[in-house]
């Protein structure tokens, strides 16, 4: 079995209060654009490298690509996981069947001959929050192929996916300051 332990902020463990909650609700009414999206990665990536619209880093092992269009008013967080041709129709069969209710948020995919985990968004409507909570859904749904086949956070009912997921979510990028 393979145990995940990541570590993804989703908000501080002790609630915002006053002005600071205020501020954040300002600033989750701003348009999410590639400023603000490498400011949020400058606090939570630790070593960061590409340019504006196409970021990498790691997160506990795991190779994180975050591509941006603010034309398109598109983002997507990308890992990949193996080689498409070394997955079997047996795993094919239950990577769709997480896609239907263990992947959540982020998905199964096959490009460019890899198998990828990825969180798909519109950028502007983007909030901090979503994006920290995509960047664990992805990781962790990278780290969970080939045993539970989940996102971490939870299994939405009346798919084939057991009642088995990690309980590792709620880590990935804890870090003070990050929101």
């Amino acid at each position: 079995m393979k145990h995940v332990l990541i570590a993804v902020l989703m908000m501080f463990a002790v609630p915002l209060a006053g002005a600071e909650q205020q501020a954040q609700q300002e600033s989750a009414r701003q348009a999410m654009n590639n400023q603000r999206l490498q400011s949020i990665l400058e606090r939570i990536a630790g070593e960061l490298s590409g340019r504006p619209g196409y970021w990498e880093f790691t997160v506990h092992g795991y190779r994180v690509s975050v591509i941006t269009d603010e034309r398109a008013n598109r983002m997507r967080i990308i890992v990949p996981i193996v080689k498409a041709e070394d997955v079997g129709s047996g795993q094919m069969k239950r990577l769709m069947q997480a896609n239907f209710d263990s992947a959540l948020d982020a998905r199964y995919s096959i490009a460019r001959g890899m198998l990828w985990s990825a969180f798909i968004h519109p950028l502007s409507e983007l909030s901090e929050r979503q994006f920290i909570d995509g960047l664990a859904q992805t990781v962790n749904l990278a780290g969970t192929f080939g045993d539970s086949y989940s996102s971490g956070a939870l299994i939405f009912g009346g798919g084939d996916s057991k009642q088995k997921q990690d309980r590792h979510y709620r880590e990935i990028i804890e870090r003070e300051g990050a929101i």
